[in-house]
């Protein structure tokens, strides 16, 4: 039986449970590269306005709340689950209305973005059908939108003998 008590920290191992897209990119400063080029293409694209619309004129905050969560999310420093706690997007973004236009427009602009940044063939395709994974399941208007999220109903767990 192998119990976790609270005071015990997890330790990921090295190499093996960290996605090593963080590094293949260039780090945080490609990061900060990749979403100033993303929000360049949102306010340059005909395509882009509806999706535009739903941030703040001054990009400057959602600007570094992406640098953090994207770091985090291609296996780089925690600091957005440190100050934001557990992304939540679907929640986070459930008061806008995002379907299939809005989730193609996002993913044109991080599409274009990645090729901005010079990512490697490779890792532009392995991330952009990770992006699709994500802004698909974002999706809450439209035909067939991603269902809903909900909460587990029990945090019990059962140990195996």
């Amino acid at each position: 039986m192998n119990a976790t008590t609270s005071n015990t920290t997890a330790m990921p191992l090295p190499g093996l449970l960290q996605s090593p897209h963080f590094a293949q990119l260039g780090g945080e400063a490609a990061v900060v590269q990749l979403v100033d080029a993303f929000y360049r293409h949102m306010d340059t694209r005909a395509d882009t306005g509806v999706i535009r619309a739903m941030h703040a004129s001054d990009l400057a905050s959602t600007k570094v709340v992406l640098v953090r969560f994207l770091c985090e999310w291609l296996g780089g420093p925690k600091a957005y689950s440190a100050q934001h706690g557990h992304p939540r997007l679907r929640m986070r973004h459930a008061a806008f209305a995002i379907g299939a236009p809005e989730r193609d427009a996002w993913l044109a602009c991080m599409d274009a973005a990645l090729a901005d940044v010079g990512a490697e063939p490779a890792l532009h395709t392995a991330l952009m059908a990770s992006f699709f994974k994500t802004a698909d399941f974002m999706r809450n208007t439209g035909p067939n939108p991603a269902p809903p999220a909900t909460l587990p109903t029990s945090t019990v767990t059962k140990e195996s003998p």
